[in-house]
């Protein structure tokens, strides 16, 4: 009896077993990719874009992010910020470079090896991911014919060999951590190569090419990729595409770590500053000024600034502002514009690719500045033209009126105020009188014709 119950239940969970083999599974969450598209040079505003876009992904749970690049480079901070993002990220990174005709240079080079796929599509191009010095120095070794490595050159710094050779290990980090071609990683950063999409395939510098997003998710769909979180199994064909584009946090930054931007608001906050010190009370130019100047410094921190461009800037104002003040004959403010003008070109001169001030910026602001120097000595020698309104060289000239009549000593009126007068001759009371000299608190005084008196 309880062989055959035992049989029964035997039976009966097989059934059940097979029913729920056979019942339909419940459908998985359809696959999200998301889009990052990053088509200006590397900067701290894309950076803060993409590594708040990998977080968002994250709390979306999608299943890939494809981080599609077309950058000229950019700065080294902001790459390395963008590249700590992608390495911790629990999402898998794919970098693309897209659409055809755009490139992944220098930063966006190393971009792409740390991405966990590295795709391009056609006719682009990568590589060329020589550092620049900020300062300007430096320069880069020729490769050695025998070797094909760099030979280093007489004139190359040091600075710039350790910028180099720090470089490479990074970049070669990278390329050892996502199994890709080192060598040429390392003769993209020493010698500047560049390759277009089917040689990047070749040398496996990439892992594929595709010509959009839609045919590259379905060509990376099922392949296994390390994130930190473990190994993932990408699930992406027929993914919805979610575009993520910048939040208001990453315009603003767009908007004022534009060196451009960042200088007028320097010279914003400046001069808003000097009229609130020259006319203290007018409240408007020294807020203006001072919100901007703080913009402006906030910008800088976050941009390759040159310090002794900075302080020729501030010296050329001080000096402009002071010709207004001393009479200098226009020494002063030169010496301000030429000081101006030459900060105003070596301040941000880094050779970073979209990290520079436009040279018509500068331009329009120097003539600008000359234009103030201009109205400043005009306005000095006109005063010098204008007759003395006040002091005891004004009084010299002026009509007085006799208040009572006398001879030798007497009172005068002239500028609302009675003075002591003497005269050789005699006047009478309300008549008009030149005064031609003062002694002291007495003036001299002598008759005007009739026609000439003017009441005082």
């Amino acid at each position: 009896m309880r062989t055959g119950r035992s049989g029964v239940w035997a039976l009966l969970a097989l059934l059940a077993a097979a029913v729920f083999a056979a019942a339909p599974q419940a459908p998985m969450a359809h696959p999200v990719a998301v889009v990052l598209r990053v088509d200006d040079a590397i900067s701290p505003a894309s950076a803060d874009y993409v590594v708040h876009g990998i977080a968002r992904a994250d709390s979306m749970h999608a299943d890939a992010i494809v981080l599609e690049l077309d950058t000229p480079g950019g700065l080294s901070s902001s790459m390395r910020d963008i590249i700590k993002a992608i390495l911790a990220s629990p999402v898998p990174v794919i970098g693309y470079v897209a659409p055809s005709g755009a490139r992944a240079a220098s930063a966006g080079t190393y971009i792409m090896y740390a991405c966990n796929i590295a795709a391009m599509a056609p006719a682009t191009n990568i590589g060329a991911a020589t550092p620049v010095s900020l300062t300007g120095g430096g320069s880069t070794p020729s490769p050695s014919p025998s070797s094909g490595k760099p030979a280093s050159a007489p004139t190359e710094s040091t600075e710039m060999r350790k910028v180099t050779n720090d470089s490479v290990a990074y970049i070669r980090a990278l390329a050892e951590r996502r199994g890709r071609n080192a060598d040429w990683a390392e003769q993209a950063v020493r010698q500047a190569v560049s390759v277009s999409d089917t040689e990047a395939l070749k040398l496996h510098v990439i892992d594929l090419v595709a010509p959009d997003v839609p045919a590259l998710l379905a060509d990376v769909d099922g392949r296994s990729v390390e994130t930190p979180a473990g190994t993932r199994v990408l699930h992406t064909r027929g993914a919805s595409i979610e575009t993520i584009t910048p939040g208001i946090r990453s315009q603003f930054l767009g908007v004022i770590a534009n060196p451009s931007v960042a200088y007028i608001l320097l010279l914003i906050g400046i001069g808003g500053l000097v009229i609130e010190g020259m006319h203290p009370g007018g409240v408007f130019p020294g807020v203006v000024g001072a919100i901007c100047l703080l913009l402006a410094l906030y910008a800088f921190q976050l941009l390759p600034v040159n310090f002794a461009g900075l302080g020729l800037i501030l010296l050329g104002v001080i000096l402009i502002v002071s010709e207004a003040f001393v009479p200098a004959y226009g020494v002063l403010g030169t010496g301000g514009v030429v000081s101006f003008v030459i900060g105003s070109v070596i301040l941000m001169h880094t050779g970073v690719p979209g990290f520079g001030i436009a040279f018509p910026v500068v331009i329009g602001v120097a003539i600008a500045a000359a234009g103030i120097l201009a109205g400043i000595v005009w306005m000095a020698m006109r005063s010098h033209r204008r007759p003395v309104v006040s002091g005891r060289e004004e009084m010299v000239g002026a009509v007085a009126q006799v208040v009572a009549d006398f001879e030798g000593r007497g009172m005068v009126h002239v500028h609302g105020e009675r003075w002591q007068a003497r005269s050789d001759v005699p006047l009478k009371r309300g008549q008009g009188v030149t005064v031609t000299g003062m002694h002291g608190l007495i003036l001299d005084v002598e008759p005007v014709p009739l026609s000439k008196e003017k009441p005082q």
